[in-house]
């Protein structure tokens, strides 16, 4: 039987009892249907686990007790910063669940020209919160201990001016008609920043203005992806040349 994970933005300590919060207290008893004595694993983004087991259970109330502390999440051997220009719905919410799951370390939704999606004040508030709820279910999921940053959503050429940090990181820009491909790249030194665009792509203004702040275009091979599948074969593509999947 699958094992429950559930994100509390709490402090963690083996010996401690407490009750779930609301929302992870009805998951736990209403959608898992957890009984009493059920095992399941608590974690806080801090990069451990906490195996706990359920002490009291009624309608709306789940109490824990924390039985231990696992051992730390590894370090990501390359950090990976995915800066995506927001599409409509469930392609951004696609986007990032499996960026998440594919082990990137920090999320920048970007507003770009092309981009069909308004959003502002409350309903950007609205949505930066269901995105951060896509990312914790994702870590949940794929067993991520720790919490990939969501940033908050920026305008990309105001965001161009920062985003490689004086040349701390490598920045790519995915465009297919590129000279070079990803796996032609010699080995990032420490981190890689990815700018990939929403449906349409990055007009040619903002092409020549992330070229000009230091990022280098690459592509993937001869097919044109959608912006959602975009990210995905990337964040792959790196990790297995120079990241977590080298290990794997």
């Amino acid at each position: 039987m699958r094992l429950t994970r559930l994100h509390v933005d709490l402090k963690l300590t083996p010996g401690a009892e407490f009750d779930l919060p609301s929302a992870q207290a009805r998951h736990a008893v209403q959608v898992l249907r957890l009984e009493r004595d059920a095992p399941l694993v608590l974690f806080n983004g801090d990069g451990h686990d906490y195996p706990a087991r359920l002490i009291e259970v009624r309608r709306d109330r789940a109490r824990v007790l924390i039985e231990s502390r696992g051992d730390p999440e590894p370090e990501s051997r390359l950090d990976i910063h995915l800066a995506l220009g927001i599409s409509k719905g469930e392609r951004m919410d696609f986007a990032i669940q499996k960026a998440v799951e594919l082990g990137v370390t920090r999320i920048t939704p970007l507003f770009t020209r092309r981009a069909q999606v308004r959003l502002d004040g409350a309903r950007l508030d609205k949505r930066l919160e269901h995105w951060r709820g896509v990312v914790i279910a994702a870590c949940e999921q794929s067993g991520r201990r720790r919490l990939p940053v969501l940033e908050t959503a920026a305008d990309l050429e105001s965001w161009l001016g920062t985003a490689l940090g004086e040349g701390r990181t490598r920045g790519l820009l995915l465009d297919p008609l590129a000279e070079r491909a990803l796996p032609a790249l010699p080995t990032p030194e420490s981190g890689l920043t990815l700018l990939i665009g929403p449906e349409g792509g990055l007009d040619s203004r903002e092409l020549e203005a992330a070229r000009h702040q230091g990022f280098q275009g690459v592509r993937l091979g001869p097919r044109i992806l959608r912006t959602e599948t975009a990210p995905l074969a990337a964040i792959a593509v790196i990790q297995a040349l120079w990241g977590d999947f080298r290990d794997a």
